[in-house]
């Protein structure tokens, strides 16, 4: 049970990583967030490039292959919607391009906020 439940955190992690690097150009108020962000999205390209498999998702399969679904229910509604959002099933170009589409938006939005705020003071 502690192996089922360690893993539908590990997929909310996920998700909420996954967020982040959407939306984590909004979230860049401060120097460290915006090292994170950008580190997170070089990453994940990487990642992609040579077809390697996130660390979070070796981990989940690690716990899901570790627990025994006969012991208990195997059912989890949330966490089922969650893995359906943080494992699209899209071609691996169609994930790259939207990766390089989020980073280019996001240097973008990085820009544009450092130029507004140079003119701001």
């Amino acid at each position: 049970m502690l192996y089922k439940i360690l893993a539908d955190i590990i997929v909310l992690i996920h998700l909420l990583w996954i967020v982040f690097l959407v939306l984590g150009a909004i979230w860049g108020k401060s120097k460290v967030i915006r090292v994170v962000h950008l580190s997170g999205f070089f990453y994940a390209i990487v990642l992609q490039i040579f077809g390697w498999y996130c660390p979070l998702t070796h981990l989940e399969v690690w716990l899901r292959s570790s627990h025994d679904p006969a012991l208990t229910y195997t059912g989890s509604f949330i966490i089922y919607y969650v893995e359906k959002i943080v494992y699209l099933e899209l071609s691996k170009t169609t994930i790259f391009i939207f990766t390089i589409f989020l980073c280019m938006f996001n240097a973008w939005f990085y820009f544009r906020k450092i130029r507004w705020l140079s003119f701001r003071y």
